[in-house]
């Protein structure tokens, strides 16, 4: 065992060297730079993520920066990016590194694992990468590649099963080469072993690959079924109020925490979407409106759920604004709206909203 596994290092070190992208936060050996692209890299593509980085350090240069830096500047620049608790918890971390670490990321497992936002695989991925400590990644892309490589039978989708993932993932781990073997392994199952139609023909490790020889590659990764997605109903109101627009801020916990966005909420059963509007207003915020016309449906993906917003333009008629569930409200001009973090379904209809003559 000890000798395949030399091979299976040697094999996958090769093919990497040749092959792994040229990616920024590959071409840096700060810890901070590293840090960054990691929290981003979680749940999104490399694709998606490119601008975002690159856009991130002209503002946030360095660790103490971010930690400085108010929480809506930071969203902004995440903006569209989704998962926005990242953003927060990043924020958060490096205020803590910042107060008490004197701005030196922690280059050790008990003190960078217990920052914000930083899991297992956070801390393995940023302490093998940047300071080639000894701890192996388990994500999505690993885990496709293990089950299949070793025919592991524990489904990729079940929290039970991280802990044979990672046994599995420990007993490869190149200890001198900690951060490399990482990310190889990882790139392999971007490039190569992909979900659907892995490119077996040019897989490093065909050879070693239990799956492959026994002709099993669609069984593996093995999931347990989810149950359909839901999708709920929402009503959406952009209230003018002479020449602006009243715009809300979310919590800062929670889905899109601390963005803002127009306000509204769920259609009940039986209601029509132009009074659910009017009600969630009134309910969110003690104003009353009309309902002046209709302006688009928008639809939206989240990770556990599904929406469809019916967007209404609304009169302002009476009321003061009082808070219930947002944290805080503006009345904005519309040429004013790209200064404020806003969720991917507001920037679904915000472009029509710009065209509008007041």
């Amino acid at each position: 065992m000890p000798k395949k596994i030399r091979h299976i290092r040697s094999k996958l070190f090769l093919w990497y060297k040749k092959n792994q992208r040229p990616l920024p936060w590959r071409e840096t050996d700060d810890p901070y730079r590293i840090w960054v692209s990691e929290v981003m890299l979680q749940q999104t593509q490399v694709n998606t993520v490119l601008p975002f980085y690159r856009a991130f350090f002209p503002e946030f240069p360095n660790v103490k920066s971010l930690a400085q830096a108010d929480i809506t500047d930071v969203l902004k620049v995440w903006e569209g990016m989704g998962y926005y608790a990242r953003a927060r918890n990043l924020h958060r971390a490096a205020m803590t590194v910042v107060e008490k670490y004197d701005g030196k990321i922690p280059d050790n497992w008990h003190d960078f694992r217990k920052l914000p936002g930083v899991g297992d695989y956070i801390a393995s991925a940023v302490l093998s990468i940047a300071f080639h400590e000894p701890h192996a990644v388990v994500d999505g892309n690993v885990k496709r590649v293990m089950a299949r490589l070793l025919q592991i039978d524990a489904p990729v989708n079940k929290s039970a099963s991280y802990k044979i993932f990672k046994e599995a993932c420990e007993t490869l781990l190149d200890r001198k080469h900690p951060g490399m073997f990482n990310q190889a392994i990882m790139e392999l199952g971007a490039l190569i072993c992909k979900p659907r139609n892995p490119n077996c023909g040019t897989c490093p490790l065909q050879s070693f690959c239990r799956a492959y020889q026994c002709q099993t590659l669609d069984e593996y990764p093995k999931r347990i079924k989810k149950p359909p997605t839901p999708e709920y109903h929402i009503a959406v109101g952009v209230v003018f109020k002479n020449t602006r627009v009243l715009i809300t801020r979310r919590k800062l916990e929670g889905l899109l925490g601390g963005l803002w966005e127009f306000p509204g909420g769920k259609v009940r059963n039986g209601e029509s979407a132009e009074v659910a509007c009017v009600r969630e207003i009134r309910e969110e915020v003690n104003i009353c409106v009309e309902v002046n016309s209709f302006l688009t449906r928008v639809k939206h993906a989240y990770t556990h759920f599904k929406i469809y917003a019916d967007v209404f333009c609304c009169n302002y008629l009476t009321g003061n604004v009082k808070l219930n569930g947002p944290i805080d409200y503006l009345w904005i001009k519309l040429q004013d709206i790209d200064r404020y973090p806003f969720p991917k379904a507001n920037h679904k209809f915000i472009p029509l909203l710009k065209q509008m003559k007041l």
